[in-house]
């Protein structure tokens, strides 16, 4: 049996709105408009890379006081943005997936760049269905790295081939290929993350228990 690797925002809640808001504050701070579409590319990697995108956009440097400062002042955007977040927050059928899994007997881990990874779980009600966390807190380099996703896989036990990770980025499916797994993208279907097992727009457009087939391993 393949293990599961879940990334968090986009796959398991939509916190990429908290994310927006939050760093459109900070760009303000030095006269920048971030984009909807600008913020896509945010997607999946580490706060400190982030901003690195965000200043290099903008044409702005600081110092290193100031960089960590903004680290900070982001986070704690973030986490005021977050902090009514309950279990109705979840995405659609991301709860009856997780469940089914876990009483499959598959093994469950989280490779998420977030550092606020537990507090959000906890937030949902879900962090008991993980085996394993490994976030932001955990790794130096974010996704397309693999680092999270290996780190993912040797904290469960299994090798990388076995394991079937849950993205809905780009540098998330990146990683994950990278690490030598298998994904499965959570996306509006016009963006087709490739390459992918296949994509869904949500995890109610497939029953769990039809999930089960990519689990069992290739005799």
């Amino acid at each position: 049996m393949k293990s599961a690797i879940f990334d968090l925002d986009g796959v398991i809640v939509d916190t990429a709105k908290f994310h927006y808001l939050a760093w459109k504050e900070i760009a303000q701070k030095f006269n920048y408009k971030l984009t909807q579409v600008q913020n896509e590319k945010l997607k999946g990697i580490s706060r400190k890379d982030s901003l690195s995108l965000l200043l290099k956009w903008s044409g702005n440097n600081l110092s290193n006081n100031e960089f960590n400062n903004l680290l900070a002042d982001k986070n704690d955007l973030y986490l005021d943005q977050i902090k009514n977040l309950t279990k109705k927050d979840s995405l659609p059928g991301i709860n009856k997936t997780l469940n089914y899994l876990k009483k499959a007997g598959i093994k469950i881990a989280l490779g998420s760049a977030s550092k606020n990874s537990k507090i959000v779980l906890k937030k949902l009600s879900l962090i008991n269905f993980f085996d394993v966390i490994i976030d932001g807190n955990d790794v130096l380099n974010s996704k397309p790295n693999p680092e999270v996703f290996i780190k993912g896989a040797q904290a469960l036990g299994v090798p990388c081939c076995d394991c079937i990770v849950f993205e809905d980025s780009i540098a998330g499916v990146k990683a994950a290929k990278a690490a030598m797994m298998d994904a499965i993208g959570i996306c509006n279907l016009k963006q087709n993350l490739k390459p992918t097992i296949f994509n869904i727009k949500s995890f109610l457009a497939i029953e769990p228990n039809n999930l089960l087939k990519y689990f069992m391993k290739n005799e």
